[in-house]
């Protein structure tokens, strides 16, 4: 993939799963909550990146 750059949602879904990974690996219950959290928030962007390009291509073609 070189000289190519990863889309924001791409990244966002990615480090969503990588976090959820993390979170079935951690030791401790505040490691487990923390990955928990950053996965969450890695999904949330990663579905508002889609609501914009999605929202951004019906102005485009509506």
């Amino acid at each position: 993939m070189e000289g190519q750059v990863e889309s924001n949602e791409r990244y966002y879904r990615r480090r969503a799963v990588e976090e959820r990974m993390a979170a079935q690996r951690a030791v401790t219950e505040t490691a487990r909550a923390w990955h928990s959290k950053l996965a969450q928030d890695f999904a949330e962007r990663a579905v508002a990146c889609t609501a914009v390009i999605c929202t951004t291509a019906a102005a485009i073609n509506g």
